[in-house]
Parts: structure tokens; sequence; C-alpha cells
């Protein structure tokens, strides 16, 4: 099975998650199984903060052990090089469309290659027409991240009807939210939502349930 056959779309809401910026390999992995065990996941980002290319290897090595012993999709934040030489399925790109085409030439037509488009519906049709296997816009509910700007939820129901490019929701994700774009989205991409919390399976558990 190929990278991009493991993200299919489906009637409901597929669930995606982040990693922390920071893991602990001490203990995350551990999380992390729990978590993939307790739900239906279809794709986990590695999203760390640190530019330590020997710290990001020993995460990515653990990750995509557990990932892929349950068929569950690894694909990377920004790093393009380390998708082949940590045998991920492959990258979630920061910059709309702007880099899509070149990286799906350099990984091929099996691998993921996503990108996060913040609130620019245009940005969103450029990418998908370059190649993109998934669009992200975000954030989509309150949070001090950013510039405060969100994406409308106009967005999401008018690709819905419009383009068949999947996508993403994610950022500030609370119930409410989840709710009213549940019919309207492919995927929603969860991290801080759960990690937060004394148990991400328990929460991440209580977010699914708000798809209705």
């Amino acid at each position: 099975m190929t990278g991009a056959e493991k993200m299919t779309e489906t009637e409901r809401p597929q669930i995606y998650l982040i990693s922390p910026p920071e893991v602990d390999l001490d203990t995350f992995p551990g999380v992390l199984a729990n978590v993939l065990d307790t739900a239906e996941v279809a794709c986990v980002r590695l999203a760390l903060s640190s530019t330590d290319e020997s710290q990001i290897l020993r995460v990515g090595d653990s990750l995509r052990e557990i990932t892929h012993a349950r068929d569950i999709a690894l694909v990377i934040e920004t790093h393009v090089l380390m998708v082949e030489r940590l045998g991920l399925d492959g990258v979630h790109l920061t910059d709309g469309a702007r880099s899509v085409r070149y990286v799906r030439k350099e990984l091929g037509a099996d691998a993921i290659v996503g990108t996060f488009c913040g609130t620019s519906r245009h940005d969103g049709m450029n990418a998908g027409e370059a190649g993109a296997d998934y669009i992200s816009f975000g954030p989509v509910g309150q949070t001090t991240l950013g510039d405060g700007k969100l994406a409308d939820p106009e967005i999401f129901d008018w690709w819905s009807e419009v383009i068949e490019v999947p996508i993403i929701a994610e950022g500030g994700l609370d119930e409410e939210t989840i709710a009213r774009l549940g019919n309207v989205t492919d995927f929603f991409a969860f991290g801080p939502e759960i990690w937060g919390a004394d148990n991400p399976a328990t929460q991440l558990q209580t977010l699914i349930q708000a798809m209705g």
C-alpha cells in the first residue's frame, strides 16, 4: 500500500494527528501507541520544533515503527529529504502551493504531499492543481498563535461542494467547531487539543463524539 493510498476519503471525517513540537522518547511512544490502539487514525504528522538532525532521526525511527505496525501513514513536516531517509510516507509542507509541484516531482506519485494553506482558498486551489494530496486550512478556532485570523467555515462549505482534493481542518479545534465542520471536512487534525490532556486517548474520544 502506498502512502497516498493510506489516506482515503470516507463519509465521516478521518482523524489526523500532529505530534507535539517536543517529544520525550521515554514516554511519548507509549502514549501515541495507546491513542492509535483506541481510535482509528489515518495519518500522523511528525512536527518537531527541533532542527537537530539526530533528534529528528531518533524520533522519526520510533514513530515509524509504531505507525507502520498499525498500517497508519506517517508524514514529516517540512523536511523533504527526511522522507526517504526515514522511510516515511510523505511530507507536510507549510508554504501553501509554493513547493508542491517541486516536492511531488522529487518524491514521486506514491508519496503523500500535503500542504498548509492557512486561510487562503486561492492558495488551496493552486496547491491542489499542483498535485497536493490534501490541503490543510486553519486555524479554525480561537488560538493565541499566529495573527489571530481564522479560516472561514465558508471555505469548507464551498470546497466540499466544488473541489475533490481532501481537506483538513486544524488549529483551535473544540467540540463546537468540530460539530460545525463535521459534514464539510475530510479530516480533523488534532495536536495540542489532545496531548495536553491527562489522558490523550480519552480526550480524543471526546472530540470524536462531537462529530455526531
